[in-house]
Parts: structure tokens; C-alpha cells; sequence
């Protein structure tokens, strides 16, 4: 029976240790080019790595602001296709206890199934409710529409991966650089690896828990077919309709001045 015991204790630690939620992005590297996430000057003052995962899957990482309730950014591989899918908007249980399931859930599951009150679920992160006539859209981070499965399009559809962004940036300038531009750019790409984040804002969602990002921003860096690097970026301010397309180097200068930093390196050093 010993024998059993310390079985079940060493699978629980196990599962344990692949939770969610975890304590760098060393448990999901493959989403970064490199395996190099962004320089620490991006990190804030409460934050939680998440390997978002669904089915057992993990499908891209996010680094998410536990205060502001919003994600700094989301990293991703760019792998669109086009066709539609059914989703439901879900939170990270392990924001809440990190004995609660590593799998996203809807907040009605948690307070059904695990008896978590709504309250509880509030305190860490973003819900629907924060959103729901507030005047501004549920902005992907990392968009639904670049990727190429089912379940990797649904798995986009977390709170932690959304922002408050201004109704018409959503829908129009950013949708076009999220779509046109993307495809545009990646066209030689073998393997796209994109960082798409938010800087913080002085305003919250009309129930003052949810930040309002002064900026949505990307940045892409990939390695050619022919074998060579090529990367470009972008930024757009949460108040207009308009998208400017940047050289890395170029964001990277912008954001530090955004986040009051020397520098703000987003990929490896050998990205151009």
C-alpha cells in the first residue's frame, strides 16, 4: 500500500506542476522566438505567467496584470486560416487557487461545479460583466483568426487575453493590420512568432476595475524561407482609428518611452 501512496502523492505533484499558471514562461518557451520571452521591463507589479491551455494543450502564453486586470501581452505563432468557430468567453481558474483546474473555465462552471463565488473569481481578473455596456469592445490580444484549429481559436477567447479597445480601432484599423497586413508581411515566413501587448492607460471600464490601455501594440519576427530573419511591428493608440506600422527597433523605442524604461527588447537579439 506504501507503495501506492507515494504513486498517487508523485501524480499529484506531477499535475501539479504542469498547472496553468505557473512561474515563468520556462514551461511554455515554444511560443517565443528563441525561446526568449520579452525583456522584464514589461512585467508588473502583480503578475501571473500563464500557459493558456485548453484539452490538455497549451496554445499560446500570456503575461497577465493581476491589479489592472488586464494582460500585458500574449505570444503566439501566427497560423491563420479562415473559417468560424463557436466560443465561449471563459477566466483562468488558477488565478483564483492554484489547486483549482489548469484548464479554462466559464465563470458559471466555477460557481456551479467548484463552488466559487463570483466575488472570489472577481478579485484576480476580468469578467464579462466588467464589459457588458461599458462602451468598449473585448479586444484580443492574440486574435482568434490567426490560427488554424478549432480548439486554438477558442483558447483566444479567455478574459486574460482581453483588453478594453476603442470600438472602431477594434473593428476597422486594427482588424486590417490583424488581417491584411499580417498575411501580407508573413507571406515568406516558415514559422511567425508575434507578441502582441497593451500599455497600461490612466482610466478604467466604468466600474474603475478593469485598466483602459492607452496603447495596443505588435510586434512579429520570423524566419524566412529563404532562411534569412525579417521582423516589423506596429502601435496604435486606444482612442483613434488609426494603426502605425513600425520597424521593431522602432516599437521597441516608442515602448520604452511608453513604460518610462531604458530599453524594451520583445525577441531574441539575433531578430532584426
Amino acid at each position: 500500500m506504501l507503495w501506492l501512496l507515494l504513486l498517487q502523492v508523485w501524480v499529484s505533484c506531477l499535475w501539479l506542476g504542469h498547472g496553468e499558471v505557473v512561474n515563468s514562461f520556462a514551461s511554455c518557451p515554444q511560443f517565443f522566438y528563441s525561446n526568449t520571452p520579452p525583456d522584464a521591463a514589461i512585467k508588473p507589479q502583480n503578475p501571473a505567467w500563464i500557459c493558456q491551455t485548453l484539452k490538455g494543450e497549451r496554445f499560446f502564453a500570456t503575461l497577465y496584470d493581476k491589479d489592472r486586470r488586464i494582460p500585458m501581452y500574449s505570444a503566439y505563432k501566427y497560423e491563420p486560416a479562415r473559417f468560424s468557430t463557436n466560443h465561449t468567453w471563459t477566466v483562468e481558474p488558477q488565478l483564483i487557487r492554484s489547486n483549482l483546474p489548469k484548464e479554462m473555465q466559464t465563470v458559471q462552471t466555477l460557481e456551479r461545479q467548484y463552488n466559487i463565488s463570483k466575488a472570489e473569481i472577481m478579485q484576480s481578473q476580468a469578467v464579462n460583466a466588467d464589459y457588458e455596456k461599458s462602451g468598449w469592445d473585448r479586444g484580443h490580444l492574440n486574435p482568434n483568426g490567426h490560427h488554424d484549429t478549432p480548439d486554438s481559436r477558442n483558447v483566444t477567447y479567455t478574459l486574460t487575453n482581453i483588453v478594453p479597445m476603442n470600438a472602431t480601432l477594434n473593428r476597422k484599423a486594427w482588424r486590417n493590420y490583424e488581417q491584411q497586413t499580417m498575411a501580407n508581411k508573413s507571406k515568406d515566413c516558415q514559422t511567425t512568432y508575434v507578441i502582441v501587448g497593451a500599455v497600461p492607460g490612466n482610466s478604467s471600464l466604468p466600474n474603475g476595475r478593469v485598466n483602459v490601455p492607452s496603447h495596443i501594440w505588435s510586434g512579429a519576427c520570423c524566419k524566412t524561407k529563404n532562411n534569412t530573419m525579417s521582423a516589423w511591428a506596429a502601435i496604435a493608440r486606444n482612442d483613434q482609428n488609426q494603426v502605425d506600422e513600425l520597424t521593431l527597433g522602432q516599437l521597441e523605442k516608442r515602448l520604452a518611452k511608453l513604460y518610462g524604461m531604458k530599453k524594451v527588447p520583445l525577441f531574441h537579439s539575433s531578430c532584426p
